[in-house]
């Protein structure tokens, strides 16, 4: 198939760990990779951030990346990225008009909204990756999302062909935006199962237990709550992987913030910031805690446990979105309240104390990890769905 993906703000190119760089451009670059591998011919749409990049370059997988002129080639907050879709759409629908694709997949709403207008006949898939709704709800008026997002998703889930979800909680928030169920298959999100193992480098850690938090320092992620439940998880330390670059750690505001909600509670000697580290690095990381905690407030699907059950380590996560599919409670790891410091407190300490209990869900979740999440197996699940939508129109003409 001639497959092309539209991940506007996401490039599949972009460093990890940014604002707005996390889990979207990993899963499309390993979407896109994996396809690619299984033998189809895709691009990947995305927005020129840089005026020093090429229009297209192409990956060592053999996938396809286009630098779509759109707005100015600088780095935008993602949510200051709606007016430029309509220049966005206008150059898909000149290039697909000269090389239309099977199928296009859009990644994120913006996304969605331009491949829509572009592509007329052609069958256009979306993942939303996070919806406005569930935004709203959380941040309410510190939501800093285009007023119009959730009419505008709404109008997405009755006008594309499909809606592959990655959770059965975003299929939950998808019906309420009046998406019928035969629209919407769950491919969950993945993970590099060859590049975090249970073996390999580690990290150097000091004597004290470990507690481990990764990705993103922004508010949502839960990174407080994890400082003050130190408070009750005597001599724990809690490494804070991502942020800044090291150098910069100190003119951070969420840094400084979390430092002094730390010293306030005493155990500012217990806390520590790695900084940004290179993605390479984040297994050795991963594989020198005691336990890896993934607390956000709320969270479409959430990458961070998968990393961590595939290098063998034990998960506290908060019963929000995607973690609840992907932390298989009692067996992988724990799940406790979103934004109750006290109870995660508890239960890591809990589990802390019991190094059987910590050993059984590693194990568990390294074999979870390889039998569900693995990329190989997402992939091929993405490409039924495309196999079955591609399909669909044929089966209607037979049963008339």
């Amino acid at each position: 198939m001639k497959i092309d993906l539209v991940s506007e703000h996401a490039s599949p190119l972009a460093a990890i760990g940014g604002v707005d760089a996390g889990g979207q451009n990993v899963h499309v670059a390993a979407l896109a990779a994996g396809l690619a591998r299984r033998g189809h011919d895709v691009t990947v749409f995305t927005r020129r951030d840089d005026e020093a990049l090429p229009e297209r370059v192409v990956t060592q997988d053999g996938c396809n990346v286009v630098h779509v002129p759109a707005g100015p080639p600088a780095v935008l907050p993602k949510d200051e990225l709606l007016r430029h879709m309509p220049e966005f759409a206008s150059f898909l629908r000149r290039t697909w008009a000269e090389h239309p694709p099977d199928l296009v997949h859009a990644h994120f709403w913006m996304s969605g909204l331009a491949s829509v207008a572009a592509a007329g006949q052609i069958p256009v898939l979306q993942t939303f990756h996070a919806l406005g709704s569930v935004k709203r709800r959380h941040q309410g008026p510190a939501d800093p999302s285009p007023p119009q997002r959730i009419d505008l998703e709404r109008s997405l889930c009755r006008t594309v062909a499909h809606v592959v979800a990655t959770c059965s909680d975003e299929v939950f928030e998808l019906r309420r935006l009046g998406l019928t169920r035969d629209r919407a298959s769950i491919v969950p999100c993945g993970v590099d199962t060859s590049v975090f193992t249970p073996r390999g480098p580690v990290a150097a850690r000091s004597d004290r237990p470990r507690l481990l938090v990764l990705g993103r320092l922004v508010e949502r992620k839960g990174h407080e709550d994890a400082v003050r439940a130190l408070t009750r998880i005597p001599e724990a330390e809690l490494v804070v992987v991502g942020g800044p670059p090291t150098a910069e750690l100190d003119d951070d505001p969420f840094v400084g913030r979390l430092r002094a909600v730390a010293a306030e509670l005493g155990v500012a000697d217990r806390l520590v910031f790695t900084g940004s580290v290179p993605r390479s690095d984040v297994p050795a990381w991963i594989r020198s805690a005691d336990v890896v905690l993934a607390v956000p407030w709320y969270e479409p699907f959430g990458i961070t446990p998968l990393e961590a059950m595939a290098c063998g380590r034990p998960v506290v996560a908060t019963a929000v979105g995607g973690l609840v599919d992907s932390v298989a409670e009692g067996v992988t790891g724990d799940l406790v309240p979103a934004r109750d410091p006290q109870r995660l407190g508890e239960v890591v300490a809990a589990l802390l104390a019991d190094d059987g209990r910590r050993a059984a869900y590693g194990a568990a979740g390294g074999k979870r990890a390889q039998a569900r999440y693995r990329w190989s197996r997402v992939v091929a699940d993405t490409e039924a769905v495309y196999r079955q939508v591609l399909a669909a129109p044929r089966l209607a003409e037979v049963a008339r």
